[in-house]
């Protein structure tokens, strides 16, 4: 019996052993992915931050918990590295599986920094996420819970996984060392204060994301989007398969034209009129014809016409109200 007995403790023993070493060797295996995946995609976070304004250590630790450090379904077959659904904007390729519920739609991108870029401009162009720009980039607890309180996750435990990451992988030294974030530095790639606005406060709405990354608006019913450093009508003409001459004619500009980053550029013709609810505009200080065109997604000519101003007029009284209907 005491023989027997013997033998069941070395055969427990050695179970325990392997059931350890086995947990050991899960977890050494998921940290080394995980440092993988940070070494892979760190510098795609910091030069998302710099554009976007919102902290590495925060799009980093969100990629690995909700991609499984890349190794999610999700992340493997649809390059999708945030959980981000198609919702009613999406109009480009998608991927469907079970999540909250059956047969759920989520966003499919071409590479994984479409994705990243993807999440930037969900988080920044959102209302409900407009308060984390308020914070400090290096205050990461603040954006955690404060992702937490937008509603960007169910899970209750989700800012304290954030914190977790940040803190054990050092995640939060990719924000130093940048002086971004608060108040006085909330801008996006538009040029504007605003990231939910044009000038005025004209609205707009998403259409989806070209095939470079880059998020497609509509206002007036006009597709456009905002024009980066270094874009040309041509660059843009490529992206959207037509022809720069086209671009430039949606736009009422020529040749001599200098696109600069910020602007407005249409990719589709704009209307004879603005909408219902903009009838009139008053004219600004320093403000062309052109760019009130721009701004309510109406045709230049159409502009001039409404208010009986001559052909290739460019400037107007400072005060003088204009017809936009």
């Amino acid at each position: 019996m005491t023989k027997t007995i013997e033998i069941l403790l070395k055969k427990t023993n050695l179970f325990l052993i392997f059931l350890f070493l086995s947990s050991f060797g899960f977890s050494q295996g998921y940290n080394d992915a995980t440092k993988a995946y940070i070494r892979k995609y760190k510098d795609i976070a910091i030069k998302e931050m710099k554009t976007y304004k919102i902290p590495a250590s925060i799009t980093l630790a969100q990629g690995i918990l909700e991609s499984g450090s890349g190794n999610s379904r999700l992340a493997r077959i649809a390059n999708n590295h945030f959980g981000i659904k198609c919702h009613k904007n999406w109009h480009g390729k998608k991927f469907y599986m079970d999540d909250d519920e059956k047969h759920e739609c989520f966003r499919h991108y071409r590479k994984p920094e479409e994705s990243y870029r993807d999440h930037s401009l969900f988080l920044s162009t959102k209302s409900r996420y407009a308060f984390l720009f308020d914070y400090k980039i290096t205050d990461y607890k603040k954006w955690a819970y404060g992702l937490k309180r937008a509603g960007y996750a169910t899970n209750p435990k989700y800012p304290k996984l954030l914190i977790n990451l940040i803190e054990k992988y050092e995640l939060y030294k990719y924000d130093k060392g940048y002086k971004g974030g608060g108040k006085s530095s909330k801008k996006h790639e538009t040029g504007y204060a605003n990231a939910n606005t044009l000038p005025y406060n004209i609205s707009y709405k998403e259409k989806g994301l070209s095939k470079t990354g880059r998020m497609v608006y509509s206002n007036n019913k006009v597709k456009f989007v905002f024009a980066r450093k270094g874009d040309t009508y041509k660059k843009i003409a490529y992206e959207f398969n037509l022809y720069p001459y086209q671009i430039r004619n949606y736009n009422d500009v020529n040749r001599k034209h200098v696109l600069k980053a910020g602007e407005i550029v249409y990719i589709k013709h704009k209307r004879r009129k603005a909408a219902k609810k903009y009838k009139t505009h008053k004219v600004r200080k320093g403000e062309s014809l052109w760019q009130i065109s721009q701004i309510y997604g109406i045709k230049l000519k159409r502009l001039l016409k409404l208010n009986n101003l001559p052909k290739g007029t460019k400037w107007t009284n400072y005060g003088k109200v204009l017809k936009l209907r």
